[in-house]
């Protein structure tokens, strides 16, 4: 099987920290489409003129990883696109064994690989089994088989690979582990470090609207406001408890939780950025 028909999809938001390693582990024949979630032209041209087989798409903003990366799949020429974090490194057999892999199992949806953190659970497993979900740090797409519609786009951050997981299985897709496929991931590592607490607030607001939204598509809105009322009551306190002992950033990030809860329960959408330079 030949390289062309892989390209890769990756989405980047202030990651210039990491992203170089990572373009640096794809062979340069396979292409790169890489969604920036902002205008920064001049990342687009320091990357496209160090990767000639990156093509750098700019979204204008700061769209989240659903939109970004339906984006880039949406550009896709090649019957298979592997999704990848910023801050992963591709190990050197990976993309060949992947390629074989398809020979056997060439009625996949998704295909995931093992990392440097792999569960002890599967070492008894075969070398590549099916599973119900992957880790969103690498994913391998069959792209006929999903037409064109990927993502849920009310996702920004957090679930989006386990609800892409759920579409598949109500379409009675195969989800597959591959053992035989490796890449490292090196976790949070996708921001700089300067913009920590900025991310920590956008994480936690994050983590609780996306929480609520999946439970509620999944098992209706009171089953979904039940499961988060507990976090609903210990973000409150919590905001009140860090104002008066006047923890200002511990205060912020449970209101962000706080605030998160309160917008999905209300049905609104996933707004909040981070206020960074």
């Amino acid at each position: 099987m030949e390289l062309d028909q892989l390209s890769v999809v990756i989405v980047t938001f202030r990651s210039e920290d990491k992203i170089n390693s990572c373009l640096g582990s794809i062979p340069t024949n396979i292409p790169v489409i890489l969604v920036e979630n902002s205008n920064n032209v001049d990342f687009k041209k320091k990357i496209e003129n160090q990767f000639s087989n990156v093509e750098c798409i700019l979204t204008g903003g700061n769209n989240g990883y659903a939109v970004a990366n339906n984006i880039g799949l949406g550009k896709v020429k090649t019957k298979y696109a592997l999704v990848l974090n910023p801050d992963a490194i591709i190990k050197k057999d990976t993309i060949e064994n992947f390629l074989k892999i398809t020979d056997q199992y060439n009625d996949f949806w998704l295909i995931g690989p093992v990392n440097n953190q792999a569960n002890k659970d599967i070492i008894d497993r075969p070398e590549t089994f099916e599973v119900n979900d992957l880790k969103g740090f690498a994913i391998f797409f069959n792209l006929v088989k999903f037409k064109g519609s990927y993502f849920d786009e009310n996702f920004f951050l957090y679930f989006e690979e386990i609800d892409l997981c759920r579409k598949v299985k109500k379409n009675k897709g195969k989800i597959f582990l591959s053992k035989k496929i490796m890449i490292d991931h090196e976790g949070s590592g996708s921001v700089r470090k300067d913009d920590k607490l900025e991310f920590e607030k956008n994480r936690n607001w994050h983590w609780m609207w996306s929480t609520f939204y999946f439970h509620k598509k999944y098992k209706g809105f009171f089953v979904a406001l039940i499961i988060m009322l507990p976090n609903l009551f210990t973000s409150l306190f919590k905001t009140f408890f860090y104002q008066i002992i006047f923890n200002t950033q511990k205060r912020d990030i449970y209101f962000c939780r706080l605030s998160g809860i309160i917008n999905s329960i209300i049905g609104k959408k996933s707004w909040y950025r981070p206020s960074i330079d």
